[in-house]
């Protein structure tokens, strides 16, 4: 059925539910998991010489903060003895680097939590997930 699953993650308790489902279904199919996490480039903006921080000093953190994040995926899904695989990408556009990584590593499907952002900022920015369902032509599972 499906022999290797992209498993995006935000760091979120959700991501974090989802992923033991990702792995709990990789175990029963023998599959292998690929574990993503997209991490903004740093934003450039004229409108100000201020900086709070360089250009290294922010890559260093997103590097640290992604690496977080893929650092549950990869011990849970060696726990449960499923081979695991982990990227980190940079991009304005989360849906788009999913779905570019699920076809890059030859994922047969994306597994992701239902939802990452709450409240107001989910309305206006939508979700990641709902992005991930519309323009994906690999089949996703959304975890609840």
């Amino acid at each position: 059925m499906f022999s290797k699953i992209l498993v995006p993650t935000d760091g979120s308790e959700l991501s974090l539910r989802a992923i033991q489902g990702a792995i709990g279904l990789a175990t029963k199919l023998g599959a292998r998991i690929v574990g993503v996490t997209v991490v903004e480039p740093y934003a450039y903006a004229s409108l100000s010489e201020y900086r709070p921080e360089t250009i290294a000093e922010y890559e260093q953190r997103a590097d640290h903060v992604a690496r977080e994040r893929l650092a549950a995926l990869e011990n849970l899904a060696r726990t449960a003895a499923v081979p695991v695989e982990t990227t980190v990408v940079r991009s304005f556009s989360p849906f788009e680097a999913i779905i570019d990584t699920a076809k890059r590593q030859g994922c047969d499907v994306i597994f992701m939590a239902s939802h990452g952002r709450r409240g107001l900022s989910a309305v206006l920015l939508g979700s990641e997930t709902q992005k991930v369902l519309t323009h994906s032509t690999l089949p996703v599972m959304v975890y609840r």
